[in-house]
């Protein structure tokens, strides 16, 4: 038994020591407090409507995938669905017998959210996305993009924009794990109280895109309901 204990707080400390390791490469000082306070504490409910009724829409689907999204890999996560569907519509299977999920967790958390928030926690910075000149981006470019924004060699113009990819009956969802740690973590940065920046944070989450308890567990959930994966990150 005092093995098996010790193993289990090795291992949660070595979690909680990568993941402070990663967020000091996004510039975020003194994380150590949040990520031990968070390690100890229940993850709090955000706007979580049942997430798991949210999947209630994937049994039935002829084929089904979810999109695991756990850093920025250029357009991957939001071009991916896309071909799955143009490929499958292709060889005979419409959109609306598709099952496709999207989960945006750990650094990938910014593209569930709002401009304003871009803007006012200069994610661009923190996450080292940048825009097509290079620099930080200061707005999120995969949700409402101009037409003709993605333009694929072989394809040409697609439609990856979340609300694109949404109108065509993709699924996205957010990490709330990763939502807490990340947003006490900024609030550490500026100043500001933990609580309060998670609530703007979630405040500011997309129209569409659900929030559930985790990213793993939506990966989970998505392959109990037949979904196969597909890591895009």
């Amino acid at each position: 038994m005092p093995t098996k204990d010790l193993s289990q707080n090795t291992g949660r400390r070595g979690f909680i020591g990568s993941l402070a390791a990663g967020a000091a490469t996004l510039g975020i000082a003194n994380l150590a407090a949040p990520l031990k306070s968070f390690a100890g504490t229940p993850i709090p409910a955000g706007n979580m409507a049942d997430p798991d009724a949210w999947f209630s829409s994937l049994p039935g689907k002829k084929h089904k995938i979810v999109y695991d999204s756990p850093h920025q890999n250029g357009i991957f996560a939001f071009a991916w669905p896309r071909v799955f569907l143009l490929t499958n519509a292709a060889t005979g299977t419409p959109e609306k017998d598709c099952g496709v999920v999207v989960v945006l967790r750990h650094d990938s958390i910014p593209f569930a959210m709002e401009d304003r928030l871009w803007e006012k926690y200069k994610f661009g910075e923190t996450f080292k996305v940048n825009d097509a000149a290079g620099k930080p981006a200061t707005k999120n470019a995969f949700w409402k993009p101009a037409a003709g924004t993605y333009n694929v060699p072989g394809f040409g113009v697609i439609q990856i924009g979340i609300d694109e990819l949404q109108a065509s009956g993709v699924m996205f969802c957010v990490c709330d794990a990763a939502l807490t740690v990340y947003s006490a973590a900024v609030a550490q940065g500026m100043g500001k109280d933990a609580a309060e920046v998670k609530k703007d944070w979630v405040s500011g989450v997309l129209p569409g895109i659900q929030i559930v308890p985790s990213g793993v567990w939506a990966l989970g959930r998505a392959q109990e309901k037949g979904c196969g994966y597909i890591f895009a990150g």
